[in-house]
């Protein structure tokens, strides 16, 4: 039922009713936020990004053209509008703080921190789909269209992303983090 008034609101929005776009954007505000947090380790970076995104799609409303994609369309906005600011601003480093988003695991605070600084050393394709597959929850077909790329290279990045963290952390010993 949550699906079919999504869909409905979509379709509103679409039309221009900016009230269905309103709710939308409530509805998705917490991935949108979460998403944009693993990318920009930083509320406020975050926050502008969601607002910035809301403004993107907002204008590009009409351009949506299946309106049963609309999340994966607005995680591409949100994406795009990220790199974008971090083009802008040179900033390289996407990943500090993941527990807000990650799943508990039963592992250590040091384990985590070496896993998270593995990770910040992905290069920026690698990450993405770490941070899309794992932390954000989103499925492979969804990541290929939000990056725009086929499904077989969102599996690729993957297997070698996960062959790079394996490879960087079993280099190192747990809890050997480069000081923050």
């Amino acid at each position: 039922m949550k699906r079919t008034k999504g869909l409905k609101l979509v379709e509103k929005a679409v039309k221009g009713n900016r009230e269905a776009f309103g709710e939308l954007i409530v509805m998705h505000q917490e991935y949108l936020y979460r998403l944009a947090y693993l990318h920009t380790k930083n509320e406020q970076d975050a926050l502008d990004a969601v607002q910035e995104c809301a403004m993107r799609a907002m204008i590009s409303m009409d351009k949506l053209r299946e309106p049963a994609y609309f999340k994966t369309w607005i995680t591409r906005i949100l994406l795009n509008s990220i790199y974008q600011e971090q083009k802008k601003n040179r900033n390289d480093s996407f990943f500090e703080e993941y527990s807000e988003a990650a799943p508990e695991l039963p592992v250590s605070i040091e384990e985590k921190t070496d896993l998270y600084d593995a990770i910040d050393l992905l290069p920026p394709t690698y990450k993405t789909v770490v941070v899309l597959q794992y932390f954000a929850d989103i499925k492979i077909k969804d990541i290929a269209q939000i990056m725009n790329i086929p499904t077989g290279s969102v599996k690729g990045y993957l297997f070698r992303a996960k062959e790079a963290l394996r490879s960087q952390l079993e280099e190192r010993p747990v809890g050997s983090a480069r000081a923050r």
